[in-house]
């Protein structure tokens, strides 16, 4: 790759609020580092999509096929549990893992296209996404493996209390929500009866269209846990920093929808949307984000039918 690498701003911010001096480290040696990953492959890279966490960007193999290479901080748990998670699925129903390097923190993966977002359907053609949602979910679980890798569901829980001791009062969060939500995500975890791999973020920006299949999951966060948990990121995206009363009225049809699809009890439903969306404001709030969004409104509507 002999052209000149721009690091994008928040990309470059969100690295190093992570990954601190490790970080900057990466991001110093990153064009040196997709240039020997794209010799070693024998990859052409093209330009880099938006970036987040990690880079990431459209290549053409050596035998002309598409793919698309992913880097980031080596020792990432992201990573590892990306790779992981898209082992246990093995392409069905999710992208396959073509390659990968732990130590260089390189996945080479394989490509959706034409790779539109099922949130392109929303609000228009909301039932279509989330049928293609549920139609994802039902293929991708499956029960976890005795030596699987990755990480229990449950351990997330402690974002509540961690929360909680940092921010006593209501100034961030309400406090009895974030109480109540953590209470309840510990009896759901406690009442799961199954224990799947997760994908751990199955929303609208992570489902694409695909020509290998009608729709394929990418950047699963790869857990193990109760199934009926994938369904919280759906209930408040897509563009969840967007307060919209239009998205937020989506929400009752989506909870019939996923229940009945997913041969789900209706109050599971509401219980794990709720604590999701409570635990997506704790995170945000730990991130630094300034306000609340739409994952707070739609936690705020589910809560009188908690039971």
């Amino acid at each position: 790759m002999s052209r000149e690498m721009t690091i994008p701003p928040v990309f470059h911010r969100n690295v190093i609020e992570v990954w601190g001096d490790d970080g900057q480290r990466w991001l110093t040696d990153l064009p040196s580092l997709v240039t020997t990953v794209a010799r070693d492959w024998d990859l052409d890279v093209g330009d880099p999509y938006a970036l987040s966490f990690n880079w990431v960007a459209p290549v053409r193999r050596g035998d002309g096929s598409s793919a698309v290479l992913k880097l980031g901080v080596p020792g990432s748990d992201h990573l590892f549990h990306e790779a992981a998670a898209l082992t246990c699925f093995a392409g069905e129903g999710a992208v396959r893992l073509l390659d990968r390097d732990v130590e260089r923190g390189a996945l080479l993966l394989e490509r959706a296209a034409p790779g539109e977002p099922a949130g392109v359907l929303v609000p228009e053609r909301d039932e279509e996404a989330t049928a293609a949602f549920v139609a994802l979910t039902r293929r991708l679980h499956r029960p976890a493996p005795a030596d699987c890798p990755l990480p229990e569901l449950a351990n997330r829980g402690e974002a509540f209390a961690d929360h909680l001791r940092r921010f006593p009062d209501d100034r961030v969060l309400p406090r009895h929500l974030v109480e109540r939500a953590g209470r309840l995500f510990d009896e759901l975890c406690a009442t799961a009866t199954e224990r799947v791999v997760l994908h751990g973020d199955l929303h609208h920006d992570n489902i694409l269209r695909a020509d290998r299949e009608p729709w394929l999951a990418i950047d699963p966060h790869g857990l193990v846990g109760d199934p009926g948990s994938e369904v919280g990121p759906w209930l408040y995206n897509p563009e969840p920093p967007r307060r919209d009363d239009e998205l937020l009225g989506l929400v009752p049809a989506r909870i019939e929808q996923l229940a009945d699809g997913l041969a789900l009890p209706v109050e599971r439903v509401v219980a794990w949307g709720f604590v999701l969306c409570v635990l997506s404001e704790v995170w945000d709030a730990e991130g630094g984000v300034a306000s609340p969004g739409r994952a707070l409104d739609v936690a705020r509507q589910l809560l009188p039918r908690l039971r």
